[in-house]
């Protein structure tokens, strides 16, 4: 502590004005006020400075290594986890490159992912966060809107992009988009309409402007823009965004365009080596345009890819083998009660065939799998017994009785 008849030597101060003094060299003292404003200070301008820069390029995952770490989370859709590896491993070779004699720019690859609902798109998006040395975030088109309308504008993207980088600015502006439900937004009929489509096309234009790269005024706390609010300017040349949606439908389009081809010997011979059972794999830019993307917003995300649908082996696995796997998770809520739950091996079979039947994908295996238990997690804990074997028979007549349409997908 200093000695009376001191003054800080920042604001001036005497002792007797102040709660403590922190004594240094030369007969220096700082007050405890200002030793808190100087750790802000410092704690302020560090966040601001990056430290991918800094990273070498020996340090950066390489995409080999980024698809591994996904192969222990993800089951399948190998050719999805290439793309995004890619996709990832490049983002930061961009945000690391020099200006160098040669005026060649590298630009941001954004990617669009196109899959059967339950196939692992939003999945694929929320491991691969857990990897990345830059902000991350996931956002839901279906709230967006046109500015002045219901719903969510389209910075609010941003400003969760914002939060999760703890609102640095340099930071956020190297993260990566993940915006789910892409497919949501699309234009609502082949024809522009008289009416607003502030849901569909309205957002699509919206967007180009971020995908694209521009200086975007920002609302910090999210919500509506008006004149008193302080916003934050971020440019978004850097930020690389990832598009996934289920595109329902979208198989129609894409058969009705190969179908076009279908003019002599060797087109017919072409038809036929086509799967059927897969169609998404023959996606191209022009079937995102016939089901409602709008030229300019499928030029703004140049990597296209698919995920496959899961097949019954996959499907098989999803139920037991994740960390956390469904069946784990019903055996931990009946462990919490005292009670020992086990599945028979066909019981598993059962709820991964009905899961095909319905085309659910993983999804599906959590709805059959609570339709069978849901009498037992009833019942169970009200009784003395503390170890529960589910049979295939059982399984069978929970779900017969149930009314199991409302599972099916049209």
């Amino acid at each position: 502590m200093a000695k009376n008849n001191k003054n800080c030597s920042f604001c001036g101060r005497p002792e007797s004005q102040v709660e403590f003094f922190i004594m240094g060299q030369d007969g220096a003292h700082i007050c405890n006020e200002c030793a808190v404003q100087a750790a802000e200070i410092v704690k302020e301008n560090s966040s601001k400075k990056s430290n991918l820069p800094n990273l070498q390029k020996e340090e950066l995952p390489k995409p080999t290594e980024i698809k591994e770490y996904l192969d222990q989370y993800v089951i399948g859709q190998n050719e999805a986890k290439k793309y995004l590896s890619v996709a990832v491993y490049n983002h930061y070779k961009r945000l690391m490159q020099a200006k160098t004699s040669d005026d060649v720019e590298i630009e941001k690859s954004n990617i669009i992912m196109v899959g059967y609902t339950g196939t692992g798109k939003t999945l694929l998006a929320k491991t691969i966060a857990k990897k990345l040395h830059v902000p991350f975030t996931i956002v839901d088109a279906t709230v967006l809107t046109e500015a002045g309308y219901v719903g969510e504008d389209i910075e609010s993207i941003l400003t969760r992009l914002l939060q999760v980088a703890d609102y640095d600015v340099k930071a956020a502006e190297r993260g990566i988009v993940f915006i789910d439900e892409i497919d949501k937004i699309a234009r609502k009929g082949d024809n522009p309409s008289i009416t607003r489509d502030v849901s569909g096309e309205g957002v699509q234009q919206g967007l180009l402007k971020l995908l694209e790269g521009a200086v975007v005024n920002v609302p910090p706390q999210g919500g509506r823009k008006h004149p008193d609010q302080k916003m934050i300017a971020v440019n978004t040349q850097n930020i690389l965004f990832v598009c996934g949606g289920a595109f329902d439908g979208i198989e129609k389009k894409i058969a009705s365009r190969l179908n076009t081809r279908v003019v002599g010997y060797n087109a017919a011979k072409e038809h036929e080596q086509i799967d059927k059972h897969n169609m998404l794999q023959y996606i191209a830019p022009q079937d995102l345009k016939s089901f409602g993307l709008i030229p300019e917003i499928i030029g703004r995300l140049p990597i296209l890819t698919y995920l496959e649908p899961l097949d019954r082996s996959a499907l098989r696995r999803i139920l037991t083998e994740p960390k956390n796997s469904i069946i784990k998770q019903y055996t931990k809520l009946f462990a919490m009660d005292d009670i020992e739950l086990n599945f028979d091996e066909s019981v598993l079979e059962y709820i991964v065939d009905k899961a095909i039947e319905f085309k659910l994908g993983a999804r599906g295996l959590r709805s059959i799998t609570e339709t069978i238990m849901m009498d037992e997690m009833y019942e169970m804990p009200s009784k003395n017994e503390k170890k529960l074997t589910i049979l295939l028979p059982y399984a069978q007549s929970k779900i017969e009785k149930t009314n199991v349409n409302r599972l099916k997908i049209a």
